[in-house]
């Protein structure tokens, strides 16, 4: 029968009312039958090996239950609800009373990942960052950082962070507009992540932003090909540390369209790049002098 698998008593006796204890291997927890008190919870599962079913009766013994545990979770997906009907234990009453309050902390991540599953959802972002960015944000919760600061700007800087340390191809203009909060609060956090973590954050090539304005701005991939071969030029013989990378991703562009002939002006690709004309015009001087590139 199932229920022997599912079901085994054990010799032990329950702390609070002497009532005999049951092993629940299905959720891995240990109660009491009489009063329903978990002894133990969290406990290995050994009745899923994760080896192969060959029949119907093997399969539903290895079957696994419920949602998997995740980071992005605030109680990580492991909770115990306790049954209030038929409750005489006054202590018990207590503890079920206790049991519907959530601490602050709990409440804090809650917050924090709801503001991460949007900001990260709007952006496209891939699991990994999620994940990546939540243990940054629960690392600093636990260093104390967010005291003077608010969840959402010390969240968009570990979404940030987390985008730089995995190489994606954004920006951190494109968290600010999925973001309530100032660029300034956000930008102080990221300096706090980086100083109290002692992280060196690789820089944002600029070839990689390419592609992503090349599509918004609807120009050809011959565009997009000279664009790379300008901006991968000008990075293997110039430092571009302390720029921008918009920037030089805007003027290789208008470069890459004034060699074509398109008529696109500096205004339609800073508006879409998110820099400004001067910075544009500055970059594109830069760039068809240093490389020696006549219009």
């Amino acid at each position: 029968m199932n229920a022997v698998t599912d079901l085994n008593i054990i010799s032990d006796l329950c702390p609070e009312c002497n009532g005999n204890v049951i092993s629940l291997n299905q959720i891995g927890e240990i109660v009491c039958s009489d009063c329903g008190l978990v002894i133990k919870e969290r406990s290995v599962d050994l009745s899923h090996s994760d080896k192969r079913a060959y029949t119907s009766q093997e399969k539903n013994q290895r079957e696994h239950t419920g949602a998997p545990i995740s980071s992005l979770l605030p109680d990580m997906g492991l909770t115990t609800v306790i049954d209030r009907k038929n409750i005489k234990d006054p202590d018990l009453k207590r503890a079920v009373k206790w049991n519907t309050r959530i601490t602050w902390e709990k409440r804090n991540i809650l917050i924090a990942t709801t503001e991460l599953k949007r900001i990260c959802s709007n952006l496209n972002l891939p699991n990994h960052i999620k994940f990546e960015a939540i243990k940054l944000y629960k690392d600093a919760f636990k260093k104390k950082l967010l005291r003077g600061r608010s969840i959402n700007s010390m969240i968009a800087a570990s979404i940030y962070l987390a985008i730089r340390l995995k190489r994606i191809p954004r920006t951190l203009q494109e968290i600010l507009d999925e973001s309530s909060e100032s660029e300034k609060d956000i930008r102080r956090c990221y300096r706090v992540l980086i100083r109290e973590f002692n992280i060196k954050a690789p820089n944002t090539n600029p070839s990689d932003l390419i592609p992503t304005y090349i599509a918004t701005l609807k120009l050809g991939p011959d565009i997009e090909i000279n664009s790379t071969k300008i901006v991968n030029a000008y990075s293997e013989r110039f430092s571009t540390s302390g720029k921008d990378p918009k920037g030089i991703v805007a003027g290789a562009i208008y470069l890459a369209c004034r060699m074509k002939g398109l008529e696109l002006t500096q205004k339609d690709i800073a508006e879409i790049v998110g820099v400004t004309e001067v910075t544009l015009r500055s970059r594109y001087k830069e760039l068809s002098t240093k490389l020696k590139i006549k219009v």
